[in-house]
């Protein structure tokens, strides 16, 4: 089984208007790593405190690094046409979504799944199903959360145990059956073209 977990850090949690500031990847083939996307993006804006409470990521840790519009292409290469997931994944969606329409960027290809309210369903009776919770649940080795790579990577080990979990003969569900597992309508990057800046022509005459 392939697919790819990923998951960005933020300045805050309204799309639009606040930014990505480190994006993690990790392509996971029959459970295991197997290439991992990860960068910090300067969002040409101070952090709030309140987001490097959270994160542990400050001003001079992005201050220089690339910026979304020159990343947007190469992280829609990483993930080309493959199975994505995110926990939560309508929040990270939203984020990148909104990336993608200003900057009329390329997109990731592939089936974007929410890993939340699949574990909801597959382990029930948690006090909550926060992926830190959930890793706990699964004694899956941490070391640091809320960092894109690291929480990236507990995410594709968790959803492959998940997975094995409702796997019937050794087979893993369809995604299809995995979509109605959500329990919401299939999720997708949009897919831009883009249109070719018209020049203003001025005779002269």
């Amino acid at each position: 089984m392939r697919f790819i977990a990923f998951d960005f850090e933020t300045t805050g949690t309204v799309p639009g208007v606040d930014q990505i500031i480190e994006i993690g990847a990790v392509r996971f083939i029959n459970g295991e790593p197997e290439a991992v996307y990860s960068t910090f993006v300067d969002p040409l804006r101070p952090i709030p405190p309140g987001a490097s409470n959270v994160n542990k990521i400050y001003d001079y840790m992005v201050k220089g690094a690339p910026t979304i519009d020159v990343l947007l292409d190469s992280f829609a290469e990483f993930c080309g046409d493959e199975l994505m997931v995110a926990h939560n994944a309508p929040f990270d969606a939203q984020f990148l979504t909104s990336d993608i329409k200003k900057h009329e960027s390329k997109a990731p290809r592939g089936l974007v799944i929410d890993s939340l309210p699949i574990a909801r369903k597959v382990f029930p009776g948690l006090p909550n199903y926060k992926l830190g919770t959930l890793v706990q649940f699964l004694k899956i080795p941490t070391t640091e959360f809320h960092r894109a790579e690291a929480d990236a990577t507990y995410l594709g080990h968790m959803f492959y145990q998940m997975i094995k979990r409702i796997s019937i003969g050794g087979q893993p569900p369809q995604v299809l059956n995995l979509i109605a597992l959500t329990g919401k309508a299939e999720l997708r990057f949009p897919q831009i073209v883009r249109q070719p800046k018209q020049m203003d022509l001025f005779s002269g005459f």
